[in-house]
């Protein structure tokens, strides 16, 4: 592990500063400096440093483009009405990652010394976050080995890299997603690595988004097992909001079972419905026939995806052998109630956090516990204070 990297940090700011553009198509744009960190296993991890962004440089033979071994995350920064960045719970992506990297046997890292790191590199890149409740600055951690070798073996040899890009919404449509639900195509299966977030696992998915829009849909409803159970849609987890065949209101999504992503957004959503009280919320299997169903006799009041990158998306509509099921979004209360709150709590609007998982990690002295009273509810975050004078606010986690 790299132990007090960050205080060993390099940086190299660029000569040459890019004209900040609108934000657009999602994922295109990139700032100004990356962070790369090296590591091999004679000596260990190296100095990390921010440098301008730029290629890397590979050798052919690399086994991250041989043998895909590689993984990224995905978290983003946000800007506040008050003018303050915020990153929304932090510390879970860098537990997926330390764990995706195990499964690749990729070396093992510090999560708060990296997360350190990258938030000075955001601080450096400040200026790219976006004034705007809709938009936000990206940040793709990626871990590739750079082992030259056509043998399939353990990396001796990797790179660990974070790169920025300002974004705006994922999808360029602003109604509800379609699916296309089809057992042929599988997404991950037990024992795999569908609870990684590895690139193998997208680039597999491809052809069955191609032949999704073939159908007239946007996404994939990835179906598993005999019983066609739903699993996740897109690069989305899913989530729905029903009558349950009990009667009883439900907001259900899959289990974490190995073959669904534990997604940042998907665990915030279960503890926000958790919190409200309403209904009951399950991690259970919904199958396809279940959900026939249940849209047949109007138990379906709403169906969503969610993400990082889409945060929360509204489900109108499911193609599956041969039938063309609606689902109610004109009138999405929930997903809506959501999509709000989330946000509120992103942007600052309102955070009450009582969570330690970063807290309970965390050793950097730089960092200190800040508390305030917001309408009521507590507000408890880690202002990340630098010389620049420069605040950031890393939000643990939220609700009493």
């Amino acid at each position: 592990m790299f132990v007090n990297q960050a205080a060993d940090l390099v940086i190299q700011l660029s000569s040459s500063l890019k004209t900040k553009p609108d934000v657009g198509e999602f994922g295109i744009v990139f700032t100004d400096h990356m962070l790369t960190i090296e590591w091999t296993a004679t000596k260990g991890w190296k100095a990390p440093f921010i440098r301008p962004f730029g290629n890397l440089a590979l050798h052919p033979a690399s086994t991250s483009l041989q043998n895909a071994i590689q993984l990224f995350e995905g978290l983003k920064a946000y800007r506040g009405d008050d003018n303050q960045l915020r990153l929304f719970r932090p510390m879970l992506n860098m537990k997926r990652m330390a764990y995706s990297a195990w499964r690749a046997c990729l070396p093992a890292f510090d999560q708060s010394e990296l997360l350190e790191c990258i938030r000075r590199l955001v601080e450096i890149e400040q200026d790219w976050v976006p004034h705007s409740d809709v938009a936000s600055l990206y940040i793709r951690p990626t871990f590739v080995s750079t082992e030259p070798s056509l043998g399939v073996k353990k990396p001796i040899r990797a790179l660990l890299y974070v790169i920025l890009s300002p974004v705006g919404v994922y999808f360029k449509t602003t109604d509800a997603v379609s699916l296309w639900a089809d057992p042929k195509y599988i997404r991950a299966w037990k024992g795999g690595t569908g609870d990684c977030k590895m690139g193998g696992n997208y680039g597999c998915s491809m052809l069955a988004q191609h032949e999704a829009v073939d159908y007239g849909c946007q996404q994939v409803l990835w179906l598993y097992g005999d019983d066609h159970q739903i699993t996740e849609a897109g690069t989305m987890n899913v989530f729905l909001h029903w009558i349950n065949e009990n009667g009883d209101e439900e907001l259900a999504t899959p289990p974490l079972d190995g073959i669904i992503l534990p997604g940042v957004t998907r665990r915030s959503i279960l503890e926000l419905g958790r919190k409200w009280g309403e209904f009951a919320v399950t991690e259970r299997y919904i199958t396809m026939d279940q959900l026939c169903s249940a849209v047949k006799q109007q138990r379906v009041k709403e169906m969503f995806g969610c993400g990082t990158a889409c945060m929360v998306c509204p489900i109108g509509r499911v193609v599956y052998q041969g039938q063309d099921l609606h689902i109610p979004h004109q009138d999405a209360k929930v997903t809506s109630r959501i999509a709000k709150e989330l946000t509120d709590i992103q942007v600052g609007g309102r955070t009450n956090i009582h969570m330690h998982e970063y807290m309970q990690t965390h050793t950097d002295a730089r960092c200190f516990p800040y508390s305030s009273v917001t309408a009521g509810r507590t507000s408890v975050c880690f202002i990340l204070p630098s010389p620049s004078g420069f605040c950031f606010h890393v939000l643990i986690a939220y609700f009493e």
